[in-house]
């Protein structure tokens, strides 16, 4: 979710706390729109990193240290000029909006005490840094807004700065129960859409969550709802503003688990309980959901953000990588469709054959001229009609239905062939995009774009170095000591199980899915049920079918697992197995860093 007025005014409580009257030291300019401040107050020397990208506006103290370009771009230059060594007078936010103030004292080049003001707003592609004189003039911004890009209000040198009102909005934090009802219950929408929408700095999450706690159903029309459900949401939401006008925050964020699985990715973040998620003695109101609370928002903001942004870096290195083998898939899946049905046409091709072998056998009393004829189908002990052309004899026309019966059948052993080749590729391209979709580090992807290159789908640049390959497979140990090892791509796959793996060892793999070879190192033993129970639920996991709540798993002894030539990577075929079907929760099992 977004930043909300809510967790805005958490930040800003935790950040007139530790940096009132501290003092701004380092200014840098990381990113064009991205500012690093280095504040030094009596507690300590605190990051404060001021974003106003559009995709992703931020702010919050951090530990980590941001590279910065050779050259300072002029609007850090300019900050440098005004407020380096500046105080840090009062940090503020007007009502609930996601707006953040810095008034900051310096002195000017003739040794004059002066007033600024740097303002962050927070508000999606219109995020903006803006610096203000004390009397509420724009210095400059580290975005230009003029006439020809918004019609609402210019962020340009020399304009008088104001709030934007593009919508009519009420503050939460001084509305009264009759203004309440008339802007909330009035409106012919979902309950939810009513309080965000009438209301600043309530993001939908915060309005999906008032109307929990009221017990009220979220997507009912607003203006359905009796008097007494009126008040009764009219005094959760007053109940709420209280928490946030005494700053009694609590910032968590959400984690849900994949799957069956209790590894977890981020899906919310809040600065005020969320009782949809967790109910009030902590316990997770589903056992998808888990929750970690932190000390401070911005220590919140991080970790939500980084581990997000992880994944979002992943998607993006891989974006090219995906349209290659999506188009390659795609074309592959054409390709087959047309190649069946070219083949399912040849099945006809020993109807052929019969009627010639006919025409041989009661041909000799077929008369000239004659359209078809009737004869005993020897085969299924039937009478078939065999139809002739009537410009050809006997003779001529069963060699014409031996010709069709020849073309078909090259036709079918050459489409046969084609077919399965066809089949192949595409199941070797569905791995590949399984195992983008898993990939965790740009290591990963490293050998997915190399098996990609190798196999002629991206043109190979030669550059005198080699691919330096670091990715390595993913290293576990079960509750009984056995070492078990999992594949992250086809070249690894291969790789563990007809170079790693020994004879006695156990191999596993998703049943019909495109996923990880996990192999366990028996190392001579038979290993207990609970090993082969958390090998399988690595290969459910490591799998297409991660997704699902129960997988079946194939395992075998490696020595059963053979690869015919000229397969490609990854693919094996054993003809004799075990079978389980089990969850893909992976979280007992310890990952070892190698």
């Amino acid at each position: 979710m977004a930043l909300d007025g809510i967790v805005i005014a958490n930040i800003a409580a935790e950040l007139s706390d530790k940096l009132t009257g501290a003092r701004i030291s380092k200014i840098a300019q990381p990113e064009a729109d991205e500012l690093l401040l280095t504040i030094k107050a009596q507690t300590g020397q605190y990051r404060l990193l001021l974003s106003a990208g559009a995709s992703l506006p931020l702010i919050y103290l951090t530990n980590t240290n941001k590279p910065s370009p050779m050259v300072a771009p002029n609007f850090c230059m300019l900050l440098r000029k005004h407020i380096a060594n500046g105080k840090i007078l009062r940090i503020w936010q007007p009502g609930l909006e996601r707006i953040l103030h810095f008034e900051i004292e310096h002195y000017n080049e003739m040794g004059d005490l002066c007033r600024k003001d740097l303002i962050l707003e927070l508000m999606g592609k219109h995020s903006n840094l803006i610096f203000c004189d004390e009397t509420g003039m724009i210095i400059d911004s580290i975005k230009h807004v003029g006439a020809m890009t918004s019609s609402i209000r210019e962020v340009l040198p020399g304009r008088q700065y104001f709030i934007a009102v593009t919508q009519e909005k009420c503050d939460p934090l001084a509305t009264s129960e009759e203004e309440f009802r008339t802007s909330v219950f009035a409106k012919p929408m979902p309950l939810a859409k009513a309080i965000y929408t009438s209301y600043t700095g309530i993001s939908p999450l915060i309005a999906e969550e008032l109307c929990f706690r009221a017990g009220l159903e979220s997507a009912q029309s607003a203006n359905s709802f009796d008097e007494l459900s009126q008040l009764h949401l009219y005094r959760t939401f007053e109940l709420l503003m209280e928490d946030v006008k005494e700053k009694r925050f609590s910032p968590a964020i959400i984690y849900e688990s994949i799957g069956d699985s209790t590894e977890t990715i981020p899906v919310e973040f809040a600065s005020l309980p969320l009782t949809m998620y967790v109910d009030s003695s902590g316990t997770p109101t589903s056992p998808r959901y888990s929750i970690r609370r932190f000390d401070s928002p911005s220590e919140m903001l991080e970790q939500y953000y980084a581990m997000k942004n992880t994944v979002t870096r992943i998607r993006q290195k891989s974006s090219d990588l995906r349209r290659i083998t999506t188009t390659a898939l795609d074309r592959c899946r054409k390709k087959y469709a047309l190649q069946v049905k070219q083949l399912a046409d040849t099945d006809k091709r020993d109807k052929y054959r019969i009627y010639g072998e006919l025409i041989h056998a009661y041909g000799y009393g077929v008369e000239p001229g004659a359209k078809s004829f009737e004869a005993l189908n020897y085969y299924t002990n039937e009478m078939m009609t065999v139809p002739l052309d009537p410009t050809l004899t006997a003779q001529e026309n069963a060699q014409k239905y031996f010709d069709k019966y020849n073309k078909l059948k090259r036709t079918y052993e050459h489409l046969s062939e084609l077919v399965q080749e066809t089949k192949a590729e595409i199941e070797h391209l569905e791995s590949i995009c399984a195992f983008m979709d898993m990939a965790l580090s740009e290591e990963d992807l490293i050998q997915v774009k190399e098996e990609l290159t190798d196999a002629g789908y991206i043109r190979r640049r030669y550059t005198g170095k080699k691919v330096k390959i670091t990715s390595r497979p993913y290293h576990y140990v079960s509750a009984d000591g056995y070492d078990i090892y999992v594949g992250k791509n086809n070249y690894q796959n291969d790789e563990l199980t007809f170079r790693f793996a020994s004879g006695g060892d156990w191999w596993f793999h998703a049943k019909g899915a495109p996923g990880s070879h996990v192999i366990v190192k028996a190392g001579g033993t038979m290993p207990p049920d609970s090993t082969f129970e958390d090998a399988a639920r690595l290969a459910a996991f490591y799998s297409r079918n991660r997704e699902a709540g129960k997988v079946e798993i194939d395992y075998v002894e490696k020595k059963q697992v053979k690869k015919p030539n000229g397969a490609k990577p990854g693919f094996v075929v054993y003809y004799t197995n075990y079978s389980m079907t089990i969850d893909t929760d992976i979280s007992r099992i310890r990952l070892v860093s190698d």
